[in-house]
């Protein structure tokens, strides 16, 4: 993800966050179905759950039913400090549909951007898939793997983001690292990615009160004093514009909470413990205008089935990641992956630390993914086990231009890389797409992951 405010923009107008368990609303995650494959036409469906975020939940007194955060502050009566806070305070549980528009069948999950629920209107969600015994965060080894999911996102435009990636979260959500988690997984704790979230209300079993500033553009979000890193591998950030596919890698080898310079905020983006920018491939902006979108090669307007390959030196998952791959298929066709089309730099149609080095250099960017240790430093994350994220959201940082119009907007639009889809400059405002796209949503569908070639 590339926002490059420290700020995640996943915008929330509900209130409430925290690491105690409440008991004022019963928790129940919704069943979600993913298939297992181990040869071609040859998967075993396994029944698993979602579990929402945290930071999306009610969180009050466990006294009562106070709120410890309402709008962007918290309760200084309630939260005083971090330890305080976090005795304080409670977690509680979720009404996926009513409140937050998740909902679920069999093998689909369907994502909506706003929903107006009983109490409150909640803008975004995200989702994390919870293990067979619905105890813990699934943990993905993919090296060597394939995984392929099919996505509608024919009612997601510009300037909001369906995605579906990989974190490198502890399973149990940071529960027995930090005894002062009592919520752990089933309440959906523990979240950490490469852009080192300051928006995170408890890390570490500890409320991130210390440094806390309601922020500029959100009247319901803020950052704190620290942030929550790891590991990420963007499988999917799209919309019906635009897509990209991204590894992030950091210097941390699990979820680990920093402060100050260590969160690459600002102007030290490029200091922190982690790679903010990632390695990317978005067709559009490898020079091929014409492969994803509405009417395109692949149509963004009906569903599809995406690919992910990884991979490894010695064909085998004990071997060093050293590719990432994708294919679609729409409509029994399959589809190669496009090409890339920019004047000083070879053609490529997958990530490889080669094409890492050769984006990052005719497009004039900082190549801290390379310095992190590139598609090794992916590899040893997933070989410890990351965690399925699905979310939507929008963005308060950059209007998610990033991701489907021209960025940064302060050079010239046919410099090498600046432009990364078709949207207008103007767009991904969140007070217009939250009120212009209010109904907007993404379907995830039919999950496979195996052996290479076995899932499609």
């Amino acid at each position: 993800m590339f926002p490059a405010a420290s700020l995640l923009a996943l915008s929330l107008l509900a209130t409430a966050y925290g690491q105690q368990v409440g008991t004022l609303t019963a928790e129940n995650h919704p069943r979600l179905s993913i298939q297992q494959c181990t040869s071609e036409n040859n998967c075993q469906t396994q029944q698993h759950s979602i579990v929402l975020d945290g930071n999306w939940r009610w969180l009050h007194s466990t006294s009562g039913s106070t709120n410890c955060y309402t709008g962007n502050t918290w309760d200084t009566s309630l939260c005083p400090d971090a330890t305080t806070c976090a005795q304080n305070c409670a977690l509680d549980g979720a009404d996926y549909s009513g409140t937050y528009g998740i909902t679920t069948s069999g093998n689909e999950l369907t994502l909506k951007f706003v929903t107006q629920g009983p109490y409150s209107k909640n803008i975004g969600s995200r989702v994390y898939l919870m293990d067979q015994n619905d105890s813990q965060y699934e943990l993905f080894n993919l090296k060597n793997q394939e995984f392929t999911f099919d996505v509608d996102m024919s009612n997601l435009p510009c300037g909001l983001n369906g995605a579906l990636y990989f974190v490198e979260m502890d399973a149990d959500g940071g529960q027995s690292r930090f005894p002062t988690n009592r919520a752990g997984a089933k309440y959906g704790t523990g979240y950490c990615d490469t852009q080192c979230p300051q928006d995170i209300k408890f890390i570490n079993g500890l409320a991130n009160v210390e440094g806390w500033e309601g922020s500029p553009s959100d009247p319901n979000a803020g950052t704190g004093s620290f942030g929550s890193c790891c590991n990420e591998m963007d499988i999917w950030e799209a919309n019906m514009n635009g897509a990209a596919v991204t590894p992030h890698v950091c210097t941390v080898d699990s979820q680990t909470r920093c402060e100050g310079t260590e969160c690459g905020a600002g102007d030290e983006r490029y200091d922190g413990l982690c790679d903010k920018d990632g390695c990317d491939f978005n067709s559009f902006r490898m020079g091929d205008q014409t492969f994803l979108g509405p009417g395109k090669t692949v149509n963004t307007q009906q569903k599809f089935t995406v690919v992910t390959q990884f991979p490894t030196n010695n064909n085998q998952t004990s071997g060093t990641l050293s590719e990432i791959r994708r294919l679609y298929v729409q409509n029994g066709r399959v589809i190669a992956n496009s090409k890339t089309n920019i004047p000083g730099m070879a053609t490529f149609d997958s990530i490889t630390d080669e094409f890492c080095d050769a984006q990052k250099q005719v497009f004039g960017d900082t190549n801290t993914f390379e310095q992190m240790g590139g598609l090794a430093t992916m590899g040893n994350a997933f070989q410890k086990g990351m965690a399925l994220v699905m979310s939507i959201w929008d963005d308060h940082a950059a209007n998610m231009l990033w991701l489907d119009s021209d960025y940064p907007t302060d050079v010239p639009a046919t410099n090498p890389g600046v432009s990364r889809g078709p949207c207008p400059a103007n767009s991904g405002t969140p007070a217009t797409v939250e009120t212009e796209s209010a109904s907007a949503s993404v379907t995830f569908s039919n999950i496979k992951v195996g052996p290479i070639g076995s899932t499609f």
